[in-house]
């Protein structure tokens, strides 16, 4: 049958449009592939073919708050292979077990594994630089050399607790090296090399390189010329006391930064695989919990002055030496009693009874939610991992024995950052600030500070004006009371002394205490808290006063001037015992001739440098306060 014309040319006309739109689909999808999908496809089969040498990035340094590197870095290579372009597996190995002195077979794993990359890790992890150099010039095929860093912890075991330590990965552990691991870490660079199929590396295509991005810096608010000072002084009664553990702490009470932390036994951040985990996983002073003792009656004092329920100078108080609370005799330190005192006696004396008798006048309720509102029985909120919260008896069990220990600090548990936290809202004007250690996060490269922690205010618990006469009381604790070992001549010092009994199984140790002492200065306008408490001090009275007391009183006497503090006259004159040396007023010699001189130091002893009848300077300056038989150096001029 013969197919008429029109017929055909409809046929062409169909398949010539069926083709145009087929070839416009292809023309379509390869325009697509080519156009848009073009980089994506690249980038996918580069993929493919590339392998990455990685570059760490540094890790962000953490500073003090005057710029000193606490925490830093120091460059330690690290070997990876790539399994695929080593030719002779065995022979690799063997030469680099050589170099690194590790057994064959491990490294042998490395260089056989199935994989696209490998780290000889741990074996070839963070090596010395003369190795790398060895290896280097070994010229193994798939054996390469990766930019890597070691943690650097210039101080050694000086704050370590609080730094805490960073793994083999850089990644931060424990301390402020895990607390704030993801701004310290930065991202990660890398140089990219491409093989095919067998992993042969391909030669005539260029490597790309990413740079790493360091992290950022941390600067605290610690302030290393305090901690330096602590760290003196707890080396020293550590080989004086020989104690089972120590703690203190240095606060600014009127911003809640942390100026100095440390404890005992301590370890060194960069070897803690060497160090048990209790030593180093327990940061005392934020993680212990224990009777406060008599540290704890601030507190009480605070509240029941606030309350108006005492005047320390006109209302009275008669101790015979204990008080009979529901059936329980609780006894004073002093056997016979202190007799008829005033509260601010009572308080300087540290009364049990007379606190008894201030908890009894404030009854449980407001006494525990005092105890409550100064931050007791609730962490603090320190950017510390592992923060206690303490032990305080359940209001509905309280009964008047209960209330009574709880007024003079027995038988309720605290840390220690909580006694510094609540002692500074006591004496800074009545306000509780949550304390903290990270002050700013630090662009390591342009110096700006992209991110900056401020003072938190929680609550004010307490008047300014009951705030001034408790620092009135803690002043005369120190200058006649058992806290005179924290005198200190030219300036004002409060604080409590703490004794503690510890307990074991539920039931008090014998001659096992832990004693403490809280102390600030200046008294009249605190500048700084310091806390330390002694575990099982050896070979001496376990007293707060005859311990820790002094302890204080040392690191004061160099912190203040530090801290730009400086010494002024006023306060109460310290109350004397036959132990104690009268202090004496340093004249103004300065212009002063020789001859003149025989009349100003008849307690005093003369030093002098120079030539000439005139004294043109003198140390120390006048007005200071010196120890009878002091020593003086004047400088002779014309």
């Amino acid at each position: 049958m013969r197919v008429s014309n029109v017929t055909v040319r409809k046929r062409l006309i169909f398949v010539l449009v069926f083709g145009l739109l087929i070839f416009t689909i292809i023309d379509i999808r390869l325009g697509y592939v080519q156009f848009a999908l073009g980089n994506f496809l690249t980038d996918r089969a580069k993929d493919s073919w590339s392998r990455n040498i990685p570059f760490q990035p540094e890790r962000g340094k953490i500073l003090d708050r005057n710029d000193v590197e606490l925490a830093t870095n120091k460059s330690a290579p690290s070997i990876l292979v790539v399994p695929r372009q080593i030719q002779n597996p065995a022979e690799t190995a063997e030469k680099l077990a050589a170099v690194l002195e590790v057994p064959k077979e491990p490294v042998y794993k490395h260089v056989t594994a199935k994989a696209s990359v490998e780290w000889l890790k741990p074996e070839g992890r963070k090596i010395s630089h003369e190795k790398a150099k060895e290896i280097r010039a070994l010229g193994l095929k798939g054996v390469y050399i990766a930019e890597d860093s070691v943690r650097h912890y210039p101080f050694g075991t000086y704050l370590s607790h609080v730094l805490g330590f960073s793994g083999i990965d850089n990644q931060g552990l424990l301390g402020l090296e895990l607390s704030y691991n993801k701004e310290l870490t930065g991202d990660k660079g890398y140089v990219r090399f491409y093989a095919d199929a067998k992993g042969k590396r391909m030669p005539n295509v260029g490597d790309d390189y990413q740079a790493p991005q360091s992290g950022l810096d941390l600067r605290l608010t610690i302030d290393s010329r305090v901690q330096t000072i602590m760290e003196r002084e707890l080396d020293v009664a550590q080989a004086t006391y020989n104690p089972d553990g120590m703690i203190a702490i240095a606060m600014n009470p009127n911003t809640g930064e942390i100026l100095g932390m440390s404890s005992r036994p301590n370890f060194d951040p960069a070897n803690y695989k060497n160090v048990a985990p209790e030593v180093y996983n327990r940061n005392l002073p934020v993680w212990s919990t224990y009777e406060p003792g008599s540290t704890f009656k601030i507190i009480t004092l605070a509240a029941a002055v606030n309350e108006n329920l005492i005047n320390l100078h006109k209302d009275t108080f008669n101790d015979d030496g204990a008080a009979e609370v529901g059936g329980a005799t609780l006894r004073c330190w002093k056997r016979s009693g202190h007799g008829h005192q005033t509260f601010l006696e009572v308080v300087q004396n540290s009364c049990n009874p007379g606190f008894v008798k201030m908890g009894d006048l404030l009854g449980k309720e407001k006494l525990f939610k005092y105890i409550h509102d100064f931050g007791f029985g609730q962490k603090t909120g320190i950017d510390l991992q592992g923060e206690g919260k303490g032990i305080l008896f359940n209001l509905k069990r309280v009964g008047p024995v209960e209330q009574a220990t709880t007024a003079f600090g027995q038988g309720v548990s605290v840390t220690p950052i909580q006694q510094v936290a609540a002692v500074a809202a006591a004496v800074n004007g009545g306000t509780l600030y949550q304390p903290y250690i990270a002050k700013e996060f630090i662009d390591p490269k342009t110096k700006q500070i992209i991110n900056r922690k401020t003072p938190v205010a929680k609550r004010k618990v307490i008047s300014e004006e009951t705030s001034k006469q408790v620092r009135e009381a803690l002043e005369n604790v120190v200058a006649k009371g058992s806290g005179k070992g924290a005198y200190i001549d030219g300036y004002r010092v409060g604080g409590k002394t703490g004794t503690a009994q510890k307990v074991k199984d539920g039931r008090y140790m014998e001659g096992n205490y832990i004693v403490s002492f809280i102390g600030f200065a200046p008294a009249d306008d605190p500048q700084v808290v310091v806390y330390v408490a002694v575990d099982n001090p050896k070979g001496t009275l376990q007293f707060g006063g005859v311990v820790a007391a002094p302890i204080v009183g040392n690191m004061l006497r160099d912190i203040l001037p530090t801290l730009g503090v400086e010494q002024r006259k006023g306060g109460i004159e310290k109350e004397l015992t036959w132990l104690d040396t009268p202090t004496i007023e340093v004249p103004d010699l300065v212009g002063m001739k020789t001859e003149e001189l025989q009349e100003q130091l008849v307690d005093l002893k003369l030093e002098a440098s120079g030539s000439g009848e005139k004294i043109i300077d003198q140390s120390p300056k006048p007005g200071v306060k010196v120890k009878q038989g002091s020593k003086i150096r004047i400088y002779l001029g014309d």
